[in-house]
């Protein structure tokens, strides 16, 4: 008879990683601690950790809401810039932002780790309302797309600050529900702007408006922030550069960071740029031609396709929370799995029913599935990233994933169009077209392949669960580099303590715990 275990151990390395259950202890290790109960880990966190976490949620909210203001409004700019009924000029402008946000990422990131997590997230939060203002005040084309693209600058840096402010400073346990509501900031920022589009601007048919909230929520966001302190973590980053000076000048220093990050931390950002890909194809293919697919191919108002999109962001507002709070116990790499496979058995209740209320249920689920994976992101990176670019890192990733995938959209509607279908509006002399672009079965095919690449790449990479390990065998600081010490800095120790202080305690609690035989 032949053994199990010893058929297991035939299996690759990759496979037995993902399919071992693991034993008490080393659940109890994985998750670090973390008690099941979700108010517990709520409980954990203390009043000012909780406002660096709202800081930062409400940081990507309003920046997530400043830049659904275009895309919710793309045929009415089309008028005002006399396109007519040619919306994709408009579309580049979209394009133009995403494509600069890894710029936002790399400045803005950079400053945060060097000069701290408050003030550049201040500025750059001003920065974003500055140009939601401008917007506003364009009068030509070629103004409006300069604008939007400064503004892809600026939005670039507040996913890596928002994330760092938000979790550095929390301990490890809450980290993966704490994860999920951040990035779902991201889908609470487009029903903000959704919302107001619904009450206000639909009404008034002035699109500014849209802009001009977004400037003052940004702006509200910036005092917020301005009330709270600098973050504990950074603030021992910066004692430690005191207490190691350095005589190396700003572009020695730079040259010498970015050298490190090349030499130690290049699979680390290829695999977290893969994944970030990944997950934005999944979001552009399930979202970007939606409102017209419902409009066009099954026959809803606007309205209606309006209500439909409101109905999946929540689903995707839950699914972030469900998957961020799972991820901290049976690993993000698993999660991120499971999910991706749940997202593909979807697409066809999301793409074939013709009803408004089957079409709404099979656009939440699949929300719930693809932004759910979005809620791991932000404590996934923040396990990978070096203690000394939890700015810098995060947001250069995240921003060059979603930079991969700007023409999304396009490659979309270029093929869409070029296979045509049967409109089911169609009446024979009447006014609607005969043939309409073929964009539902585009999007669906290309969120199947996107699915099968996400697996994938999970499946096959490795398993960073924040462990202090981790950060105790990162590089030595710059500083002591110099003077030619080669032993942990005090910042990477009290990173780890950090990471693994409430991880100590509860495991001992935990054991603490146990019946007595």
């Amino acid at each position: 008879m032949s053994d199990p275990s010893a058929a297991r151990h035939k299996m690759p390395n990759f496979i037995q990683r993902l399919i071992t259950i693991p034993t008490q202890e080393e659940r109890i290790r994985a998750r670090a601690g973390a008690p099941l109960n979700p108010f517990k880990l709520a409980a954990m966190l203390t009043p000012l950790q909780a406002a660096w976490w709202l800081s930062g949620f409400f940081a990507w909210a309003v920046d997530a809401a400043d830049f659904f203001a275009v895309s919710l409004n793309v045929a009415r700019l089309a008028t005002y810039f006399g396109f007519g009924k040619n919306n994709h000029k408009v579309t580049t402008a979209i394009t133009l932002t995403v494509l600069l946000r890894p710029v936002g990422g790399i400045i803005f990131g950079l400053l945060s780790d060097r000069y701290g997590r408050k003030w550049p997230l201040i500025f750059n939060l001003v920065l974003i309302a500055a140009f939601s203002v401008a917007t506003a005040r364009v009068q030509t084309f070629h103004q409006f797309l300069a604008v939007r693209a400064l503004f892809g600058i600026g939005m670039g840096g507040i996913w890596g600050m928002a994330t760092a402010t938000a979790i550095e400073n929390m301990p490890r346990a809450p980290r993966g529900l704490f994860s999920g509501m951040l990035q779902q900031g991201y889908p609470v920022g487009y029903i903000i702007s959704a919302v107001i589009n619904i009450a206000w601007v639909n009404h008034s048919g002035d699109w500014r408006i849209l802009f001009y909230v977004g400037a003052g929520l940004s702006l509200l966001a910036a005092l917020f922030r301005l009330a709270l302190p600098e973050s504990a973590l950074f603030l021992r980053i910066k004692a430690e550069r005191k207490a190691y000076p350095s005589t190396a000048t700003w572009i020695k220093t730079f040259t010498s960071e970015v050298k490190w990050l090349a030499r130690n931390c290049t699979v680390r950002v290829i695999y977290g740029i893969l994944l970030v890909t990944g997950l934005s194809f999944m979001s552009h293919a399930s979202q970007d031609a939606y409102p017209l697919i419902l409009q066009k191919a099954k026959g809803l108002s606007a309205y209606q396709a309006s209500v439909a999109t409101i109905i999946g962001s929540c689903g995707a507002v839950i699914g972030g929370l469900a998957a961020g709070y799972i991820s901290q116990y049976i690993g993000r790499r698993l999660t991120i799995v499971i999910y991706s496979a749940a997202a593909g058995l979807l697409i066809p209740a999301w793409m074939l029913p013709n009803s408004f209320s089957r079409l709404a249920a099979g656009v939440f689920f699949l929300q719930f599935m693809v932004q759910g994976i979005g809620g791991i992101l932000p404590a996934l990176l923040q396990d990978m990233a070096p203690t000394r670019y939890r700015a810098t890192f995060p947001g250069v990733v995240h921003q060059t994933g979603v930079m991969l995938t700007a023409y999304s959209a396009q490659i979309i509607t270029t093929i869409g169009d070029h296979n045509p279908i049967r409109n089911p509006k169609y009446v024979p002399g009447g006014q609607q077209p005969e043939t309409i672009p073929n964009y539902a079965n585009v999007s669906a095919i290309f969120l199947a392949i996107v699915v099968v690449f996400l697996l994938l790449v999970v499946i096959f990479g490795p398993e960073y669960d924040g462990a202090p390990a981790l950060e105790n065998t990162e590089a030595v600081s710059l500083a002591s580099s110099s003077s030619g010490t080669d032993k942990t800095s005090p910042t990477e120790k009290a990173a780890s303590e950090l990471d693994s202080g409430s991880r100590a305690s509860d495991i001992e609690q935990q054991q603490l715990a146990k019946p007595s035989h």
